[in-house]
């Protein structure tokens, strides 16, 4: 029995060194080949996009928050208490100056014109009398001034009742749009109850106010640029037409309005609006795509591409390094570059959050997006 188990014991230890000698003997073992092969292997590229950092001449501009203002606006009212018995709008209508809104009763007024008209035809015949007897010395001068003076209190209380009729005809004093109406058929209106709003939207005022350092980079002309949530991705431009001549003792900074063409009504009084005013100097600045940034909160950095020649095999690859920047202002798809990256540097465009420094890339951009500093998406 012992001898089984020596013959078994020995027999296992000439096939473990066997197996031995296959796998681990220098030069021709199997763990030997797979080192080799492992140290003949290249990592296979990454596919990215890229593109160069490129210098650019931006316009630059100063930014604030304003409101919307209309150029005339007012409540309308009534002047004189009376009855309406007649309404001629519609609410939100755009109406003309001068065009009639709302007519109050003026049955009596016009009662009391026609009594103060024939007054005024009694005074003229008495006046005409007046003169011929004065030119036959019937009658002294004074009884002619007399009569001439009845003929003009006449006239005067005849005019006094017109221009109450006037007054109970309430017109359009410019032309724009109304409001909501606040009346009714039949209501008794008092001196100075509302009728309805009257805006005028095109053109439209924007108010904004400035620092006062910022005195001399704008002036009457300036290009200014609107933006507001009530109309997303459109951008309205007028010109400044006012700076105010003093400035807020208590914020230091200038009161400034500019004019807005409307035509499409989009603004509204009371809008708040997001303001840019253009600068007229230009700065230059290095831009690369927004998607190019890796963010991090010890730093923003991009992934440069650098050729390097392989030491083994004399190839030129492409290889990834990492490049700290500090970034400046961004618009659209762009962002600027302050420091630390030089015109022509490529840099990768697309999926930075998973390359890592060391890393051979190849540039395909055949499905690169076009990088814009004021993008026009497609309406899908």
């Amino acid at each position: 029995m012992l001898k089984k188990i020596l013959i078994t014991a020995f027999g296992l230890l000439l096939l473990i060194g066997f197996l031995g000698s296959v796998k681990f003997a220098p030069g021709f073992g199997q763990f030997a080949a797979m080192a080799a092969e492992g140290a003949r292997a290249v990592m296979p590229s990454t596919v990215v996009t890229a593109t160069p950092a490129r210098p650019e001449v931006w316009e630059t501009t100063l930014t604030a928050t304003g409101s919307v203002v209309t150029m005339q606006g007012v409540t309308l009212g009534s002047e004189l208490a009376g009855k309406v018995t007649r309404i001629a709008f519609e609410s939100g209508a755009n109406v003309k100056a001068g065009d009639v809104l709302v007519q109050l009763d003026t049955s009596s007024e016009e009662a009391q014109l026609r009594s103060a008209e024939a007054g005024v035809t009694l005074a003229k015949i008495n006046v005409q009398r007046a003169r011929e007897l004065r030119a036959q010395s019937t009658i002294a001068q004074s009884e002619l001034d007399s009569a001439e003076a009845q003929i003009q209190q006449a006239a005067a209380q005849a005019d006094n009742i017109r221009s109450i009729i006037a007054k109970k005809t309430i017109r359009a004093p410019f032309s724009g749009r109304l409001g909501i109406r606040l009346v009714n058929l039949g209501q008794i209106l008092h001196e100075g109850d509302p009728i309805a709003s009257l805006e005028t939207l095109d053109p439209v005022y924007v108010d904004f106010s400035l620092p006062q350092q910022n005195l001399a980079e704008v002036a009457p002309g300036s290009v200014v640029r609107i933006t507001t949530d009530a109309a997303p991705g459109q951008t309205f431009e007028g010109k400044v037409n006012a700076i105010n001549p003093d400035v807020d003792v208590a914020t230091r900074s200038l009161r400034i309005q500019a004019t807005l063409p409307n035509p499409d009504e989009k603004l509204r009084p009371g809008m708040f609006a997001n303001i840019e005013v253009v600068r007229t100097e230009q700065k230059k600045v290095l831009v690369i795509p927004a998607t190019a940034v890796l963010y991090a909160p010890y730093g923003d950095s991009v992934f440069v591409i650098d050729e390097k020649k392989d030491a083994q095999t004399g190839q030129v690859q492409k290889i990834l390094r990492q490049q700290f920047v500090r970034l400046g202002l961004a618009r659209g798809d762009l962002v600027t570059i302050t420091s630390n990256l030089n015109p022509g540097d490529t840099v990768v465009t697309s999926g930075v959050f998973k390359l890592r420094p060391g890393l051979p890339v190849e540039v395909d951009n055949k499905l690169a997006p076009d990088a814009q500093a004021a993008p026009k998406p497609d309406n899908t």
